[in-house]
């Protein structure tokens, strides 16, 4: 629907009222900034929030769904289209030193602005008749820090930041979002107050983190968590990656920064959160693996392995569903396969358990691997983007060839059991497990009859097994 339309209904439901109700925040910032509208507006109304939501939903004939947050004095309206529009009471919030809930009473129209982030989100218009709107409302000369791309807090920004310590992380993701830099005095104030984000908890920081990795170039607001100290409070593993050790002459290159410019390079590529986490994440191994060898220098065996295990507990950390948390693990675990499979030789054998290994995550794994070819040597990297153009089409043509997307057994359990005469037990797993390795290996094609054929031709060992067993 139209924001046209949209403020028409807030209009109607305002005079009906006679409560004020006021755009505020990023929709007057980015008409300022020439952003174009996004799909959500955020509404403050002098007043009650919900009351005026549930009249909006009336007067749009219930057209969306209505979600209440009685707490906060706050409600959301969805439309079928995907638009939100959000409706808030007029408020001052606080926290006490060690809530993680504000403390929240009625305000004027000002009194809110003055408790937004930054001044370029602290700017209000009033919705006039016919869904017009008013004049800004910049009590704290948020316009002129649009013009200045400067983000600066309204208040004094220790009180800003220790009333709602994720506004620090904010600073960083709108830095990155909006190409602003942040006011020295709310920089300095940031990093005087890392400690207060221990009162927020995993689940926001993990959704303002993530609409940071969201941003274009999400190394802009990763620089200034990491230089103010604030990563250190939610994802020290990824601080830990910093620095560079030489040992008899031989260095290796800083994982910190190779790192930061692994998640640029994905985000290049894809729109894929949980992708460019996996960037963030990838060598997050390396420094529990790193051991210096004569011969070889500085190694980082088995660091995917590692990682695997720490991007689990990161997950639990940050209260990332299982699934997710499963997905970044599982790029993270086979991110060293295609190269190491390039240095050996590109078989067929190789390119089947690849793609089995992924399945559907397999192009995602790729766009991590080219992804993390930072060197800054033209014609290297160059040889290494073609050595994945040159594998991405051995594994078409091995997909094409054993349609090994949604891979298994031709031969199934249920067959196996019938045809050997046995209950459900590891030898039906077994078998069918031998089956998948000769398909794999290329001793046989991914079809039914010559698994069937292969099937009769190994059946007669396992059946000795369980027999043998079954004697003793």
């Amino acid at each position: 629907m139209e924001v046209g339309k949209i403020l028409k209904h807030v209009y109607s439901v305002s005079n009906d009222l006679s409560l004020p109700a006021y755009v505020v925040g990023g929709f007057v910032r980015d008409e300022l900034l020439g952003r174009g509208v996004k799909k959500d507006i955020d509404i403050v109304v002098v007043g009650n929030g919900i009351e005026f939501a549930k009249a909006f939903d009336e007067n749009m004939k219930q057209e969306g769904s209505l979600v209440e947050f009685a707490d906060f004095g706050t409600a959301r309206y969805i439309l079928p289209d995907g638009f939100e529009i959000e409706f808030a009471s007029a408020r001052t919030e606080s926290y006490r030193l060690t809530s993680r809930k504000p403390v929240v009473r009625p305000a004027t129209i000002e009194e809110d602005l003055s408790r937004r982030d930054f001044t370029v989100n602290a700017m209000a218009r009033e919705v006039k008749r016919g869904g017009k709107l008013g004049d800004i409302i910049d009590p704290f000369h948020g316009g002129e820090d649009v013009e200045r791309n400067i983000l600066r807090t309204p208040l004094d920004p220790n009180e800003t930041f220790s009333d709602d310590p994720l506004r620090m992380l904010r600073a960083a993701r709108f830095a990155a979002q909006l190409h602003f830099s942040i006011e020295e005095a709310t920089l300095t104030a940031m990093t005087a107050n890392t400690e207060r984000l221990k009162i927020i908890s995993f689940e926001r920081i993990q959704e303002e983190f993530f609409k940071l990795l969201r941003a274009p170039q999400p190394s802009v607001g990763l620089w200034i968590l990491l230089r103010t100290g604030l990563m250190e409070q939610f994802l020290p593993e990824v601080c830990a990656l910093e620095g560079v050790e030489d040992m008899y002459g031989h260095s290796h290159k800083d994982n910190l920064s190779h790192t930061i410019q692994v998640v640029d390079n994905i985000a290049e590529r894809s729109d894929n959160v949980l992708l460019r986490f996996a960037g963030l994440m990838h060598d997050i191994g390396k420094p529990g693996t790193k051991v210096f060898m004569h011969g070889r220098g500085w190694t980082f065996d088995m660091h995917e392995h590692l990682g695997r295990k720490m991007v689990r507990e990161i997950g639990k950390r940050l209260k990332m569903s299982r699934a997710n948390t499963e997905y970044v693990a599982k790029l993270v675990r086979w991110h060293m396969q295609p190269i190491n499979l390039m240095d050996e030789e590109v078989t067929d054998s190789a390119v089947r358990r690849l793609i089995v290994n992924l399945g559907d995550d397999l192009d995602a794994l790729l766009i991590l691997c080219r992804s993390d070819i930072t060197t800054g040597n033209p014609q290297k990297k160059e040889h290494r983007l073609k050595n994945y153009d040159y594998l991405e089409q051995r594994i078409g043509e091995v997909r094409e060839i054993d349609k090994l997307r949604a891979f298994q057994s031709p031969v199934r359990g249920e067959e196996i059991m019938e045809l050997c005469r046995l209950k459900p037990g590891p030898t039906i797993g077994k078998i069918k497990k031998a089956i998948e390795e000769a398909i794999l290996d290329g001793k046989i094609p991914n079809e039914y009859e010559a698994a069937r054929e292969y099937f009769e031709q190994i059946k007669g060992e396992y059946l000795e097994n369980v027999q043998n067993w079954e004697k003793k």
